[in-house]
C-alpha cells in the first residue's frame, strides 16, 4: 500500500497543479476575448475620429497614402493608425493574461513592445506632417522659380523637398531611438557623402555648367566699361 502511495504521489501533484492552473487559464482566455472585442471597438473609434477631422485628406496631400498604395495595399494611413491602436489593446490584454499565468518573461517582452508603439505613432505623425511641409516647400520653390523664369525650377523644388524630407526622416528615426544612434549616424554619413560627391563633381567636372546655371538662376547685368574713360 505504501508503495502504491509513493507511485501515485507525482500523479496527485500533477493533478493539483492542473487544477490550480485551469482557473487561471480560463481567466486569461476571458481577458483575451474581452481585449479582442475592446480592440475592435477602439480601432473603429480611432478610424472614425481621424476621418471626422479629415486626417485622411492630410495624409493624401502629403503623399503617404500614394506611397502605401504603390506598395500593393488598398489601406490608407488612417487605417494603419487604426491597426496600431488595435495592436496596442491586444498587446495590453496579452500582458494582463500572461501576468496572470505567471509568464514574467513574456510579460516583460510584450511590455517593451507596448511602450514602443506610442513612439512609433509619434514618428509616423512627424513623417506625415514633415512630408506635407516638404511638399509645401517644394511648391513654394517651384512657384518662385517660375516667377523669375528659372528653367530649372522643378529640379530646385525637388532638391528642396528631398532636403526637408531627409531632415524629417532623421527626426523620426531619432525619436524611435533604434540602434542607439547608429542609424542616425549612418544616415548623416551617407547624406554628407552624397553632398560631398555632388560638390566635388560639380567643382571638378562641371565648372562651366555650374557657372551657366548660376547665371541662369541669378541673372545680373554685366558692367559696361566701354567708353567709361
Amino acid at each position: 500500500m505504501e508503495k502504491l502511495d509513493v507511485l501515485l504521489e507525482p500523479v496527485r501533484g500533477l493533478l493539483l497543479e492542473i487544477g490550480a492552473f485551469l482557473p487561471r487559464l480560463a481567466v486569461a482566455l476571458g481577458i483575451l476575448v474581452v481585449g479582442w472585442l475592446l480592440a475592435k471597438a477602439f480601432r473603429f473609434s480611432v478610424v472614425k475620429a481621424l476621418r471626422a477631422v479629415n486626417f485622411h485628406v492630410l495624409t493624401e496631400r502629403a503623399g503617404i497614402d500614394g506611397f502605401l498604395q504603390q506598395g500593393g495595399t488598398d489601406k490608407d494611413t488612417t487605417d494603419m493608425f487604426g491597426w496600431i491602436a488595435y495592436a496596442m489593446v491586444i498587446l495590453a490584454s496579452l500582458i494582463i493574461a500572461s501576468n496572470g499565468l505567471g509568464l514574467t518573461q513574456v510579460t516583460d517582452l510584450l511590455g517593451k513592445v507596448v511602450f514602443f508603439l506610442p513612439r512609433l505613432l509619434v514618428a509616423l505623425l512627424v513623417v506625415i506632417l514633415g512630408s506635407y511641409f516638404a511638399r509645401f516647400i517644394g511648391g513654394a520653390v517651384r512657384g518662385y522659380c517660375k516667377r523669375l523664369a528659372i528653367s530649372d525650377g522643378d529640379l530646385l523644388a525637388r532638391l528642396a523637398q528631398y532636403g526637408v524630407m531627409s531632415f524629417v526622416v532623421l527626426l523620426a528615426i531619432d525619436h524611435l531611438d533604434i540602434g542607439g544612434g547608429l542609424i542616425q549616424q549612418t544616415f548623416l554619413i551617407l547624406l554628407a557623402g552624397v553632398v560631398f560627391a555632388g560638390a566635388l563633381a560639380l567643382g571638378l567636372g562641371a565648372r562651366e555648367r555650374a557657372a551657366q546655371l548660376i547665371e541662369r538662376w541669378f541673372p545680373g547685368d554685366a558692367p559696361d566699361n566701354k567708353g567709361g574713360r
